[in-house]
């Protein structure tokens, strides 16, 4: 890890993988960093002077974020947008995480970096007007697009699925949905490797795509879980349209990943090795 890197977040689920890869990082709780304050935000880089900023904090609700825009807004774009800001200023890295939810999940094709983006809804809204924002900031830069994030802890689909798995005989899953989900054991590997790269090279940076493969359905996705797991309820598949949700979810999540392997030398992670490894450690 490179030393004196500064994170933000300590409890998401990237964070805490950021954490397992040891080295010299401090990482920033709410209550060192509220990304409801940018100003602060902003203040903790300028007094620590890091050698590298990744941000691993989001507002993640999707839903909560349709009824609470203001503060999703907050910590999504503006407090990125202070941190990259900060960062510009000392000549250091700044590295943030985003989500295919800036695009608007039409048709079948995987969405390229330059691709035309269009959110469904105010979560995607605020993720993209961040990427935005962090950009405008000038300094250097790198934001990662990633979907359907998963590991051993923190709330996310395959714990959700041991959960149902194991209290139900019948699921009904949502199967129009197709994207690559993504070990966050992955994207925090990919963060620290492209931030040093970016120490030793002040052109590297930019925006890219970065989730696991095979796409799959989540309802492909939750079978894999359950013949891994050995949970035997049945998986049905439903449309979209058939769960409703405050906020509108992208169809089409699929990523092209191309820009981050030419640039970087960093490989799509197969999500079932990924899943394998986190079932092995909730197992033990």
């Amino acid at each position: 890890m490179i030393e004196e890197l500064l994170v933000f977040g300590r409890t998401g689920q990237v964070a805490r993988e950021l954490a397992r890869r040891g080295g010299h990082a401090r990482f920033l709780g709410r209550e060192d960093a509220n990304l409801t304050d940018p100003a602060a935000c902003a203040a903790v880089i300028r007094e620590a002077r890091p050698a590298a900023v990744i941000n691993a904090a989001a507002w993640t609700a999707v839903d909560k974020a349709e009824a609470e825009p203001g503060a999703a807004r907050s910590v999504n774009a503006q407090a990125p947008a202070a941190m990259a800001g900060a960062c510009a200023a000392l000549g250091v890295p700044f590295l943030t995480v985003s989500t295919d939810y800036v695009f608007d999940g039409s048709g079948v094709q995987p969405r390229r970096e330059g691709d035309a983006t269009g959110p469904l809804g105010t979560y995607g809204a605020t993720k993209l007007e961040g990427e935005r924002a962090v950009a405008a900031e000038g300094g250097q830069w790198a934001v990662i697009r990633t979907s359907w994030v998963f590991s051993a802890h923190g709330a996310n689909f395959v714990r959700t699925m041991l959960r149902l798995g194991a209290e139900r005989e019948r699921l009904t899953i949502v199967a129009d949905q197709i994207g690559g989900p993504t070990p966050a054991a992955d994207i925090a590997a990919a963060l620290l490797e492209m931030a040093a790269q970016m120490r030793a090279d002040p052109g590297r940076g930019g925006l890219y795509h970065f989730a696991g493969t095979p796409d799959v359905s989540w309802a492909d996705f939750a079978r894999a879980i359950f013949a891994r797991s050995g949970l035997t309820p049945e998986v049905v598949d439903i449309p979209t349209a058939d769960y409703p949700t405050p906020a509108r979810r992208p169809l089409n999540s699929r990523l092209d990943c191309s820009a981050i392997e030419r640039d970087f030398g960093i490989s799509r992670p197969d999500w079932r090795a990924g899943l394998d490894a986190v079932l092995k450690e909730l197992n033990a």
